[in-house]
């Protein structure tokens, strides 16, 4: 996409009022004030600090400050055609008399041809001023670009430092991957970064990087970046699952040539409480290798009236940002689940993330978990949304024995000094969660009593244990029937 011919279409459609998100001030200012000059148009610039100023020629005199009411009165009055650049307006916007200026501004727009660009970092435009406007992305640098850009600052630490960036085609290939969805400054400030650092790009500079790019896609807590991205080492059982994943692993991540498959879009994984679904979830990024985004349904809902779908919409677009990543949905049920009293939000929070499902097209592997079936909508469930839904049941007597091993051995304890095969026999309708805990509970209770651990502490905690499986005996035989026959046995 070309910036320069996108937002010279937009100023060409004698549209009253442009609104741009984006942090390239400097960059856009440069662009919009070339644009004016091709069109003869003068091009101001206001900020609280500076007041209102022209832009696309030097000028010498002294600029008056004025407070964003002033501004909007004096554009009004003027009556002067132009391009006024009101950057960082948005607090402004709460304001009646302001919405009710920029509106007078608009109407009179065919008469004075002022044209209003507002350029922030995020702006939500009243309901009153959304049909005078129009909004402008700026495009993000391509692969090409960012290969250039990556390159430039390995050329300064060489100019700098006298010799040259030591590092090879992969790691290159992967600060380059790894700095998609940023912006040109931002993609240079992290390749400098990684290159200032110790003079080499290597596969040890790739989790700074893609934390730092994590920050500044998404400052807040409605996407969470997860490091603790487990490998299927560490999952007993799910060995179907394993298998399916493995087979799309090769086209996920491109390395399939041309093949015509179509890449894989994501599955749903049902199941009894504990039993591995947020553990498999993390092993799918580790799989993959990359990235795993979590969404926090509960940080998107907002009181107004349109900002969940927003904080959802903007929290999808991160991710495409982030993109090859895996997006975890946890517990997708309480997100999505109609209710009554929310005034239809949860539907169209549900129509959101079904749209961004059936049109995306960046590399986002959705993974979505989920316990109570019954507040799944059939929406989501249909063939075709996901590439397919796994029933994650609880472990049968073989994967209880590589869950203890697992555990025991992730503990720094050799499995092999234990009887897992007695264990896994006692610990029938045990859950994944269950058998760990289990393990904790007994190594305090051989510390305390000054020993090692052994099988019989274990034994004793899963004699005094009361698995979920017993206690919501009902709930977990109606959901292990349910899946028969709807969906596909992880195990």
């Amino acid at each position: 996409m070309n910036d320069g011919h996108d937002l010279e279409l937009l100023l060409k459609s004698h549209l009253p009022l442009i609104v741009i998100e984006s942090y390239e001030e400097p960059h856009l200012l440069q662009l919009i004030s070339r644009i004016g000059m091709q069109q003869y148009k003068p091009v101001y610039r206001w900020s609280i600090t500076d007041g209102l100023k022209r832009i696309d020629i030097d000028l010498a005199s002294a600029v008056e400050r004025a407070d964003a009411e002033k501004v909007l009165w004096q554009i009004r009055d003027k009556r002067e055609a132009g391009i006024y650049i009101l950057c960082d307006f948005h607090p402004y916007l709460d304001e009646p008399l302001n919405v009710r200026l920029i509106k007078d501004i608009a109407l009179a727009h065919e008469q004075s041809h002022a044209t209003l660009v507002l350029l922030s970092h995020r702006i939500a435009l009243p309901a009153e001023l959304s049909r005078f406007s129009a909004r402008a992305e700026l495009a993000m640098p391509s692969q090409g670009e960012l290969e250039r850009i990556v390159t430039e600052a390995a050329r300064e630490w060489r100019d700098l430092h006298k010799k040259s960036v030591q590092t090879d085609r992969e790691s290159f290939q992967l600060l380059v991957q790894n700095l998609n969805g940023l912006t040109t400054a931002d993609a240079r400030r992290l390749a400098r970064t990684a290159i200032f650092d110790d003079g080499s790009i290597s596969a040890g500079d790739i989790p700074q990087v893609i934390k730092a790019r994590h920050r500044l896609l998404r400052g807040d807590d409605v996407l969470s970046l997860e490091f603790d991205t487990s490998r299927f080492s560490e999952v007993g059982g799910l060995h179907r699952l394993k298998a399916w994943l493995e087979q799309r692993k090769p086209v996920f991540r491109g390395e399939a040539g041309d093949s015509p498959l179509d890449p894989p879009r994501g599955m749903l994984l049902l199941g009894v409480q504990g039993s591995g679904k947020s553990l498999a979830a993390k092993a799918s990024a580790g799989m993959f290798d990359v990235p795993l985004l979590r969404l926090d349904f509960a940080t998107i809902y907002n009181k107004y009236h349109g900002e969940t779908e927003r904080n959802l919409r903007e929290a999808l677009k991160t991710a495409e940002a982030m993109a090859p990543c895996v997006l975890w949905i946890d517990e997708i049920e309480k997100g999505i689940a109609s209710a009554n009293n929310d005034g239809g939000t949860s539907q169209r929070v549900l129509g959101t993330l079904l749209t961004w499902m059936a049109e995306r097209r960046a590399p986002v592997f959705l993974v979505a978990t989920a316990n109570d079936i019954e507040r799944l909508p059939a929406e989501l469930v249909r063939k075709g949304r996901f590439d397919e839904i796994f029933f994650v049941d609880l472990p049968d007597e073989a994967v209880r024995r590589e869950i203890f091993a697992i555990h025991l051995n992730k503990r720094g304890i050799d499995a092999q000094g234990f009887d897992t095969r007695l264990l896994a026999l006692q610990s029938d309708g045990f859950s994944g969660a269950e058998i760990e805990q289990a393990i904790v509970s007994s190594l305090y209770a051989s510390h305390a009593l000054g020993g090692p651990l052994e099988t019989a502490h274990i034994l004793d905690e899963l004699y005094r244990t009361r698995p979920l499986s017993v206690v919501m005996r009902e709930k977990v035989d109606y959901l292990r029937e349910w899946a028969t026959g709807r969906t596909v046995p992880a195990n």
